[in-house]
């Protein structure tokens, strides 16, 4: 079961119920009051677009994130698969030669 934690973004508090530990929830929230810091006009306070917004650009981010280890596991499999075809090549000779030589009876 959850536990309510008091969350301050952008100068609101909010209440919310979780089972997270609050330290992440507070971590969270200071990272979405960031963004929302950015896009939104300073002084002014935050408008519901201005949170959709911050929620966008968040999403964006963990998108690209997503998209740029995708990449890095696609790059480093082909470079482990590369690396492994060339061990290979280079055993073959040996157990080539190791198979052609038979014990003389």
């Amino acid at each position: 079961m959850g536990r309510t934690v008091e969350l301050r973004i952008a100068g609101t508090n909010y209440r919310v119920v979780s089972s997270a530990a609050e330290a992440d929830l507070q971590r969270l929230a200071r990272i979405v009051g960031e963004k929302l810091a950015e896009v939104s006009p300073r002084g002014r306070p935050a408008q519901p677009q201005a949170m959709l917004l911050a929620a966008i650009a968040l999403a964006h981010e963990v998108e690209a994130q997503r998209a740029d280890r995708e990449s890095l596991e696609r790059r480093t499999r082909d470079l482990l698969r590369r690396a492994l075809a060339r061990i290979d090549d280079a055993l073959e000779p040996v157990a080539a030669s190791s198979d052609s030589a038979s014990p003389v009876e």
